[in-house]
């Protein structure tokens, strides 16, 4: 037998050995119902059927299924992404890239028909709760990563003025309150999208003294012992460095009642068990919550703030606790705009519709 039938025979049976040892591992292995690192369920093995067998569905499902189960998946995603931008030179994975050390998703280009949508949303709460009520009202985009790392590296990047124009002009009966001069790109954490709390003090108080509200801003900065791997982390696959998330509080922070109204019960204004939970940027008011409002007697001023917003809230609704008597939260994400009227009476208070560019370029989400 010569050498090259002897290489050619041991390469198949390397390869069939391959083959079989991830077709039994995947087998014997016990299927996952999470992906820690994506922050999704995994699909599950279908059930076949005459119906989904006939129809092509079974195979489509189980196709996902194979790829969701599969044998050390993320070790593979992990050893996909790092040949992708380190080895062939591609700029992003799964639509995220890095710069400087900051990880970030593509948002480009504009969604018109998005922002739009957005823009009918507001407008419809306005008419709807607020038109010729004893209210003032403001509105506040709040900039993605992108805006200050995405053109230095060379990425496409959405045209910020003509995105504000696209929301604030429409919306001519709210004040805007812009913030874009305030931020910069360590204010973000460097694997999520989310913007650190303790980084955006100068935010709050923009926000309060043009509501006209008082503001203090005293705070006890507490840093977190668990590491912060943010959704960015799972979407590229890279083996990036976890963050350290801090919270801010203080007196009228830690003395405050807030009250979910999904669960009918008070929640902590920073949950230390989601803190320890598969993303810890929900500690701040629970995460993702319907309806929240947050009452405290010994603030500043007597006045009310009603909060239209997405996840951005969250982490700056308790810095503005000392300076208002009641907070609400809204996110018509997870209430129907329609039924707002149910829980939130409005008369003499603070509205403010609080959103970030991701959202308003992907509102379909909006009630």
């Amino acid at each position: 037998m010569n050498t090259t039938k002897l290489k050619n025979i041991l390469v198949c049976v390397l390869f069939c050995g391959f083959i079989a040892l991830f077709l039994i591992w995947g087998i014997v292995l016990k299927d996952g119902e999470m992906s820690m690192s994506e922050r999704r369920k995994l699909a599950q093995m279908p059930k076949p059927s005459l119906e989904n067998v006939a129809n092509g569905e079974f195979m489509s499902s189980f196709e996902t299924y194979s790829v969701d189960q599969f044998p050390m998946r993320d070790s593979f995603r992990e050893l996909k992404a790092i040949t992708s931008f380190y080895v062939l030179g591609q700029k992003d994975n799964n639509g995220v890239y890095l710069k400087n050390g900051q990880a970030s998703r593509l948002e480009y280009p504009i969604n018109y028909e998005s922002v739009d949508y957005a823009v009918s949303r507001i407008q419809n709460i306005y008419n709807t709760y607020l038109k010729d009520k004893d209210v003032k009202t403001y509105i506040c985009v709040v900039p993605d990563k992108n805006f200050y790392i995405a053109k230095s590296g060379g990425y496409p990047s959405v045209d910020y003025e003509q995105f504000r124009s696209l929301v604030l002009d429409p919306n001519d009966f709210a004040v805007g309150i812009d913030i874009f001069d305030l931020l910069e790109a360590d204010d973000y954490f460097a694997t999520d999208i989310h913007w650190r709390e303790e980084k955006i003090v100068d935010v709050a108080k923009r926000l309060a003294e043009s509501m006209d509200t008082p503001f203090d801003g005293d705070f006890e900065e507490v840093t977190l012992d668990v590491p912060f791997w943010g959704v960015y982390s799972g979407q590229s696959a890279l083996p990036l460095k976890p963050d350290e998330i801090k919270y801010l509080t203080n007196e009228a922070i830690e003395s405050a009642h807030a009250f979910d109204y999904e669960t009918g019960s008070d929640i902590p204004v920073y949950s230390m068990e989601l803190a320890n939970g598969k993303d810890p940027y929900e500690m701040y008011l629970c995460g993702s919550k319907s309806l929240i409002t947050i009452e405290n007697p010994n603030a500043l001023s007597d006045k009310e703030l009603v909060i239209f917003r997405d996840s951005f809230g969250s982490s700056i609704a308790p810095l503005l606790i000392e300076s208002y008597k009641k907070i609400t939260l809204v996110d018509i994400r997870y209430l129907q705009s329609s039924f707002v009227g149910n829980f939130v009476e409005f008369d003499n208070q603070d509205v403010l519709f609080l959103y970030s560019v991701p959202v308003l370029n992907n509102s379909n989400t909006m009630k």
